[in-house]
């Protein structure tokens, strides 16, 4: 039986307050199949983005199993931490995070620069073209609108070729029309790769389009449905 990419159990986090100690993840068990897609939805301060966070390394569990890509993340140092998250990991937030004194090009040739790839700037050059911005390569963020610096942040977290996408509600900041747009190039990408999407969305329609769902409140899960045929 082939290893999920994504297999937690009993994760726990809590983080101090000026009230004290909060519990932000009371228990997440969950399994994700490779090539799935599965969207985790909830209301506001229900633990999704920060569920994000330790599925991507960037938050320690405060107890339970995370093993994520044949890691387990709990058993890792910071260093080594970054080097699981940038061979399997690609992360797309709401707030696009892209360097603003850096081009295009060079925003997505960053994360195979921190690799010391020669061809760093070739693939961050394909990148941009697959999701159109291949005449955009030498603007900088305040240049490009909304949904283009969306697009460069998902040619970003595409340009390692990951096997794992966790996208944290990507079309928090775009209008209706541009956010469909990105979404069709972030599922096409999944498809094309055979990849994994781990989609946090607060969007039910666009949560219909991941193959699974589970939905949060107060820190736990509390629905699931099934896997489905892909359409």
């Amino acid at each position: 039986m082939t290893e999920p990419i994504i297999d937690t159990d009993n994760v726990r986090l809590s983080l101090r307050s000026r009230a004290g100690l909060v519990e932000i993840l009371r228990g997440i068990t969950l399994s994700v199949s490779a090539g799935e897609s599965l969207a985790v939805t909830g209301p506001s301060g229900s633990g999704k983005t920060s569920l994000l966070m330790v599925l991507a390394g960037l938050e320690r569990a405060t107890s339970g199993r995370v093993r994520v890509a044949g890691h387990d993340l709990t058993a890792l140092d910071e260093d080594q931490l970054a080097l699981a998250r940038g061979a399997s990991i690609g992360i797309v937030f709401q707030s696009f995070h892209l360097v603003p004194t850096m081009t295009a090009h060079e925003n997505v040739a960053l994360p195979l620069e921190f690799q010391s790839r020669a061809d760093a700037f070739d693939q961050a050059a394909e990148r941009l073209d697959e999701v159109g911005l291949g005449h955009r390569l030498l603007h900088f963020p305040a240049q490009l609108s909304g949904g283009e610096q969306q697009r460069v942040a998902l040619a970003r977290a595409l340009v390692t070729r990951p096997r794992l996408l966790l996208a944290d509600e990507p079309t928090g900041n775009l209008d209706g029309a541009t956010g469909t747009q990105v979404m069709d190039l972030l599922f096409m990408a999944q498809a094309r790769r055979n990849a994994t999407l781990v989609l946090i969305t607060h969007d039910e329609r666009l949560a219909s389009r991941c193959s699974r769902m589970v939905r949060m409140v107060d820190g736990g899960i509390v629905s699931a449905t099934a896997e489905q045929a892909p359409a």
